[in-house]
């Protein structure tokens, strides 16, 4: 069974291990190996419940976050489950500020609360996937970024055409490190082809008093 994570957007995406570690690894603010070993313990007592103690295949995203506040709470880390509580908090309340305006330039300031919308990162993974044939897993780490860069800048009123900007640029952007990768891990694969090669060419030549061996 592969759980479904339902996001505070709406969407769904498969349970992933691997952000429940780096949710404990962020609340223990300094990531020292011990931390890191410490998140990894941590985040499969969280996982372990998921897949063992519940009868449904879906969960809510703040349904996982109660959890591992939960956790952090029980074995003695309070101060490190308020940390990621504040985070949380923090970054809800920046995301219910912001407004998309559709055209900020032909409205006077006045105007430009009736002509706003709340951000939604779901229209941008659904565009994403739609439009541009992203996989899910990739539109989201995509939107993630878009709105980064957004709740970073500061700005509570956001022009509709500078998201498309950084969604164009961003999603380029992750276009190009994604093919770099496959061009690094295409270029490993040759060195260790190269290299079992000349091991194999070099353990086939005759050795003086070795017998020969035979292809």
């Amino acid at each position: 069974m592969q759980l479904q994570v339902i996001k505070a957007d709406g969407s769904k995406e498969p349970y992933l291990h691997t952000k429940v570690i780096a949710t404990f690894v962020n609340a223990f603010v300094e990531p020292a190996e011990k931390n890191t070993f410490l998140a990894s313990q941590l985040a499969e007592s969280v996982t372990y419940y998921l897949y063992n103690s519940r009868n449904s295949e879906t969960i809510t995203s703040s349904e996982i976050f109660s959890i591992i506040k939960a956790v952090l709470s029980s074995t003695g880390f309070d101060f490190a489950a308020q940390v990621i509580a504040e985070h949380n908090h923090r970054r809800n309340l920046l995301r219910s500020r912001i407004q998309v305006v559709a055209k900020a330039g032909s409205l006077r300031i006045a105007e430009l609360a009736n002509q706003s919308q709340p951000w939604n990162k779901s229209k941008i993974i659904n565009s994403l996937i739609t439009e541009q044939n992203f996989d899910q897993a990739s539109a989201r780490t995509i939107a993630s970024l878009v709105e980064e860069k957004i709740l970073d800048s500061g700005f509570h009123l956001i022009p509709a055409d500078f998201v498309k900007f950084l969604v164009e640029w961003l999603m380029q952007s992750f276009m190009n490190a994604e093919q770099q990768n496959s061009i690094n891990k295409t270029r490993s694969e040759m060195n260790i082809e190269e290299e079992n090669a000349v091991t194999d060419d070099r353990f086939r030549q005759q050795q003086n008093g070795l017998c020969k061996v035979e292809a």
